[in-house]
């Protein structure tokens, strides 16, 4: 399991949700900032074409969103931001469930009585 595609690609995942929650709480740190543009992080096309590859390490990019801005220019959307935290944190915790399994595993395979 370590080392191996699934295992590189589940770390890649927790890595990107991770910082995916950082950038979200940014965005609504600044709701009211004039000309504030919010951020969005980027990874699952790019996780895809690495597991085809068969590597499964990505390093997620964060680009400025291209959402109309409001009359200050900040274009944070608190109903689209709270969306995303969501469905980042509910990946994040099946993403971690997934990597506690074998960890699990190998836990009890190394037990000694």
């Amino acid at each position: 399991m370590l080392g191996s595609v699934t295992s590189n690609a589940l770390a890649s995942t927790l890595t990107a949700l991770s910082l995916r929650q950082s950038v979200i709480a940014t965005n609504i740190a600044n709701i009211n900032t004039p000309d504030y543009r919010a951020q969005v992080v980027s990874f699952e096309g790019a996780l895809a074409r690495s597991i085809e590859e068969g590597s499964g390490v990505i390093s997620p990019t964060v680009t400025r969103s291209d959402e109309p801005t409001k009359l200050n220019g900040n274009n944070v959307n608190l109903d689209v931001e709270t969306l995303a935290s969501t469905e980042a944190l509910l990946r994040y915790q099946f993403a971690a469930k997934a990597v506690e399994g074998p960890v699990t595993g190998l836990r009890t395979a190394m037990r000694t009585n």
